[in-house]
């Protein structure tokens, strides 16, 4: 890979060259100025006699340093200088203003309006070529910091999405797209506490699909993945409000956590879940419906002498026990406590 030329003065790539703009409506002084740095070859130099061409011409050449004469016709050379200032792409580039006498009041008014340096027209070269390298190499390397600083919140920020985008997927079932069960353990954990704090009721469901076994052994494991995500698909439709919870708790068997839930709720909810999935209509000639089915075991607990959300997941799945020994496609619902 090819390595740019370095600038001598900066020990940066010769792109970043010292652009100076003077604003002077008398030719003399610019040709003064022009003759000054000639030699210099990292300086660009840049003449403007008009006052109102001076903000265009700068936004156009993006100068790193302005010199500009306080006494113009058309406008004040002050005001010109609140005008870079306020200007977005001028704001910060180093102005030095020139006058024609050494006066404190003016001198002053200048670095209060936002004048970088005063100059008396016209200094000697050697200390014009100074200033000018002075000011343009702080101004170049504030714009490099500032880039930098830019580059580094913008990597932060990626890094930041990245490690967001990373932690979703550590707590997603790469199958279904549910969350899976180390999300489900700490969701679980996190509401049951909620729920005990403000003493409301919460319901959990456990949801298994019946049969998955010889489905699995007439259709093939790839067919019973697609199988799962469809009926993965079906419980998270049924989670309606933002703070039901669907995941996958391994296997055939899913969970659906239904915060502030009453058991007659619960049971709605399951037995929509098994509607939705007999209506799917996926064949399964090993099972007595001849279609995929689930079952679907609840628990409600109203948070008076339950003390962990253990005793709703052993509840839940008794209730999902019966509901398979009782027949199958069916649900289920139990109170804790």
């Amino acid at each position: 890979m090819s390595v740019p030329p370095v600038n001598r003065h900066l020990g940066l790539p010769s792109e970043h060259r010292f652009v100076v703009l003077l604003v002077d409506d008398q030719p003399f002084i610019g040709e003064a100025v022009r003759r000054a740095i000639a030699k210099e070859l990292d300086i660009d130099f840049h003449y403007c006699s008009s006052a109102s061409d001076a903000i265009a011409m700068a936004e156009a050449l993006k100068p790193t340093v302005i010199m500009q004469d306080l006494v113009m016709p058309d406008v004040d050379g002050m005001t010109l200088v609140h005008l870079y200032r306020v200007h977005p792409s001028l704001r910060n580039v180093p102005i030095v203003v020139l006058s024609s006498k050494e006066d404190a009041a003016v001198k002053s008014q200048a670095f209060a309006t936002g004048a970088a340096d005063y100059l008396v027209k016209l200094p000697d070269p050697i200390e014009l070529i100074a200033r000018i390298r002075h000011h343009s190499q702080s101004y170049l390397y504030h714009v490099e910091r500032d880039l930098a600083y830019q580059a580094l919140r913008e990597s932060q920020q990626k890094l930041l999405e990245m490690n967001e985008t990373l932690r979703r997927l550590s707590d997603v079932d790469g199958l279904t797209g549910l969350n899976n069960r180390r999300y489900l353990d700490q969701y679980l954990d996190q509401e049951w506490r909620r729920a005990a704090r403000d003493r409301s009721e919460f319901s959990l469901l456990m949801i298994d699909v019946d049969n998955f076994k010889v489905y699995n052994d007439l259709y093939g494991h790839l067919a019973g993945d697609e199988a799962l995500k469809a009926v993965a698909s079906e419980i998270q439709q049924c989670a309606q409000r933002p703070a039901d919870v669907a995941a996958r708790y391994g296997g055939e068997e899913f969970s659906l956590v239904l915060p502030s839930t009453s058991a007659d709720g619960a049971a709605r909810v399951a037995e929509q879940i098994c509607a939705r999935v007999f209506e799917l209509a996926i064949p399964n000639e090993g099972a007595p419906t001849q279609r995929i089915t689930v079952s679907v075991g609840g628990a409600t607990s109203s948070q008076r002498d339950v003390g962990s959300y253990e005793a709703l997941l052993q509840a839940a799945d008794r209730a999902l026990y019966d509901a398979k020994r009782s027949g199958k496609n069916r649900a289920l619902i139990s109170e804790v406590g």
